[in-house]
């Protein structure tokens, strides 16, 4: 299993992440540091590649799904409803990538304010 460590401010989590193309990519990107972005219960950040929507891409997604977002090359992490979610259910803006999971309670990541610095390595 690949595990990283997501962290923003005095919060770290870890993560499981799939072996898929963008998985591999995003693994092979390591570490990284960006800014965050706070939209509903989601945390997206830019990041250094870019990569295209894979066949199994979607909007719909589960609380504690990594996804990457192709349209904006963003690492998004999701825990609850999106702005534009139909129900409970976290809602991607576009289809993404789902490349891994939260271990742990994805919950925890609604402390998080826009602007935060979020760093992303392997364990």
């Amino acid at each position: 299993m690949n595990t990283i460590i997501i962290s923003v401010e005095n919060l770290s989590l870890e993560a499981e992440i799939l072996d898929t193309p963008t998985g591999r990519a995003i693994l092979k990107a390591l570490p990284i540091e960006s800014s965050a972005n706070v939209w509903g219960d989601e945390i997206y950040f830019d990041i250094p590649i870019s990569l295209e929507k894979e066949p199994d891409a979607r909007e719909v997604v589960a609380v504690g799904d990594l996804g990457y977002w192709p349209v904006g090359s963003a690492f998004c992490i999701f825990f609850g409803p999106t702005p534009v979610s139909q129900g409970e259910a976290p809602q991607a803006y576009s289809p993404v990538n789902i490349f891994g999971k939260v271990l742990g309670d994805a919950k925890a990541f609604k402390t998080v304010e826009d602007g935060s610095l979020v760093r992303v390595e392997k364990v």
